[in-house]
């Protein structure tokens, strides 16, 4: 793109993708693997090895085994010594962090290039959180926030270099908004369901959890992201753990993952607090006072799905929505999952997998805009 001198506007050319290493070519594929296997280097490397069979990857001037070397020698895998004296090879720390960026760019990104989502997203004013947009001066905007840049161009284009002057219509500010702090739990169901009948659920929910914590610890980082996972129990998981994160031989125990996720928040100090829940099928086991395990896979249990709204009112009390993401568009469940919503008075989507990134970034900015009472 050029501008002609002594003309207004722009000519135009055709886009030339700049050419990637056959590292970064292979590197972007391998981030997608060692995502589904669950960090697993060898299986990805298998996976990898058969697309290359497939679509001709590499050549003799760059192997896999190049591209192996290369992985070791900037710092994305490490050999391990098996107590037998083997070796295995695993992924860095730093592994980890570029997958996180991976799947915000992939999720984030291309929201941020499709503008208007599934949801409308509240005005943004004066504040002291920058969003990173501009927009026109308006009466009241501190003068800290006026773009020097930009506003120096909007005075040029509007007025010419012979006569400039800069007037308040050619002022331009960085968009802000309130800095309302956010604490979520992030509830991903690991039940056998995840994986059954064909379909990876495990791996978007993975991607949709790095994204979001990745987001929040660049762009909001004091906002609080607490992860925990629920099969037939519930436990918190860190951030490194999440490339790692398995489906079980498990049930469905939300009553667990909800009590879990309530004590995490009861010791945050933020006003504004929620819980996002991803899950893919109907609550199908408790844990009763003296350790055994009440389950019952046959349809809706009462005795189990009273217990899911008695704790989906005891979080509207304590001021604490629930978003529900059931990523299963089964007409059977989504009664349980309209009386669930209604006693928490939260919200509910029944979304595919595709559409589950999109809608929990679009409902998480949403709600740190507001106060949650």
């Amino acid at each position: 793109m050029s501008q002609n001198k002594g003309r207004i506007g722009f000519q135009f050319g055709l886009f030339n993708e700049e050419p990637k290493s056959p590292f970064d070519k292979l590197f972007d594929i391998f981030k997608e693997l060692i995502t589904h296997t669950s960090g697993d280097f060898d299986e990805a490397l298998d996976w990898l090895e058969q697309l290359d069979k497939e679509y001709k990857l590499t050549d003799e001037n760059y192997t896999l085994d190049d591209f192996v070397e290369d992985l070791k020698n900037k710092g994305y895998i490490q050999e391990e010594i098996n107590p037998d004296g083997s070796y295995d090879k695993k992924i860095t720390a730093k592994t980890e962090r570029v997958i996180r960026k991976n799947a915000l760019n992939q999720i984030f990104g291309q929201i941020r290039k499709k503008g208007a989502g599934n949801h409308k997203t509240k005005s943004s004013g004066v504040g002291d959180e920058h969003t990173g947009d501009l927009r026109e001066f308006q009466f009241g905007d501190p003068l800290e926030n006026i773009n020097v840049t930009e506003s120096l161009k909007n005075a040029q284009v509007n007025h010419g270099f012979g006569n400039f002057e800069l007037t308040e219509n050619d002022l331009i500010v960085e968009d802000t908004h309130h800095k309302a702090q956010m604490s979520t739990a992030l509830m991903i169901d690991i039940s056998h369901s995840m994986i059954l009948y064909g379909e990876d659920r495990i791996t978007p929910a993975k991607k949709v959890a790095m994204a979001l914590a990745e987001l929040i610890t660049t762009r909001y980082p004091k906002d609080t992201l607490d992860i925990l996972v629920f099969g037939n129990d519930a436990w918190p998981i860190q951030l490194k753990d999440l490339p790692y994160l398995q489906v079980g031989p498990y049930h469905t125990n939300t009553v667990a993952g909800l009590e879990l996720a309530m004590d995490l928040l009861r010791r945050k100090r933020n006003t504004n607090k929620q819980i996002f829940m991803i899950t893919d099928g109907k609550p199908s086991c408790l844990r009763m006072s003296d350790g055994s395990y009440y389950k019952n896979s046959n349809g809706l249990d009462d005795f189990i799905v009273d217990k899911c709204y008695a704790m989906a009112a005891q979080a509207r009390k304590l001021h604490i929505p629930i978003t529900t993401f059931m990523i299963a568009q089964d007409p059977y469940l989504q009664s349980f999952i309209d009386q669930f919503t209604l006693s928490n008075k939260g919200k509910a989507f029944y979304t595919g997998l595709d559409g589950l990134g999109e809608m929990i970034f679009h409902d998480y900015e949403n709600n740190r805009k507001k106060r949650i009472r």
